[in-house]
């Protein structure tokens, strides 16, 4: 091994928290090492993007070589998610006129329901009187993630909600924008919009979907108390809400890295929710 490899491997087992054993790096090492020569011999372009970090090979582009082979299943809950995604909201529609009005429920069970239009709504963090103006490319999915939220974890759900954990900011982040932010956000970072997603963390997302319908939905749910988490670290206030986002999705693509990742239940961030 090389003076230089020497130099990456003693930095990579002396960052704090980064989770690789030496001989996780020694066979990356080597690898990097096997396709540099086989890349030469063939001549087969830069090879920057592949040695890259995780965070800046899925935000820069996607490597054919990446591309996984799915399974029906597979392929099945991509596309039915894919499908979710395409959904814009629309404040004409029932359907979604009754979604709001059940996360209302579930937020403030108590409280009576009001109107579609009305300054009640900025008290969950819409930017105004009219939430339908909120989602923009977050689209319906955005909605069914945080009624999803509300369900599956009431607890998180009600002390985000509410601001209870930490130290808080004078100029908090809205909850309900939030919310929105981090579904467009998961679905660029897991590349879902592609054809065949082919990022290193869409691909060990799609091994998760394999395992749970819900992968999509419940890693929401873990993104937005690690952002939350992110937000009390950082002592943030709400013009710091874009550098908190990208702090989360860099930790989360660092998660999702992990080797003995196989559910979302594995995840080390995941321990934060309360149900």
């Amino acid at each position: 091994m090389g003076l230089a490899c020497k130099h990456v491997l003693h930095f990579l087992l002396a960052v704090p928290g980064f989770g690789i054993s030496q001989s996780n790096v020694i066979i990356f090492l080597t690898n990097i090492i096997l396709l540099l020569v086989a890349n030469i011999v063939l001549g087969s372009g830069s090879l920057i993007g592949r040695f890259l970090p995780l965070s800046s090979i899925t935000q820069s582009g996607q490597s054919n070589n990446l591309i996984p082979t799915l399974s029906p299943l597979q392929e099945e809950r991509l596309r039915n998610l894919q499908q979710r995604l395409g959904v814009p909201f629309d404040g004409s529609r029932l359907e979604h006129q009754d979604a709001l009005r059940q996360l209302w429920k579930l937020a403030y069970p108590n409280r009576e329901l009001p109107s579609l239009k009305s300054e009640l709504w900025k008290d969950m963090g819409w930017q105004g009187t009219d939430p339908s103006t909120d989602f923009r490319g977050g689209g319906f999915i955005s909605l069914e993630n945080l009624i999803f939220f509300a369900k599956k974890y009431p607890e998180s759900f009600k002390r985000l909600l509410h601001k209870q954990d930490g130290t808080r900011a004078e100029w908090e982040y809205p909850f309900a924008v939030a919310g929105i932010n981090l579904s467009f956000m998961l679905a660029q970072m897991l590349d879902l919009q592609s054809g065949k997603p082919s990022s290193l963390a869409s691909i060990r997302f799609l091994e998760l979907l394999q395992e749970d319908e819900m992968a999509f939905d419940n890693l929401y749910c873990v993104a937005f108390q690690m952002m939350d988490a992110q937000w009390l670290a950082k002592r943030a206030s709400y013009m710091e809400f874009n550098d908190v986002l990208k702090s989360t999705r860099t930790q989360l693509e660092r998660e999702l890295s992990l080797e003995d990742v196989s559910s979302i239940r594995d995840l080390p961030a995941y321990n934060l929710l309360r149900l």
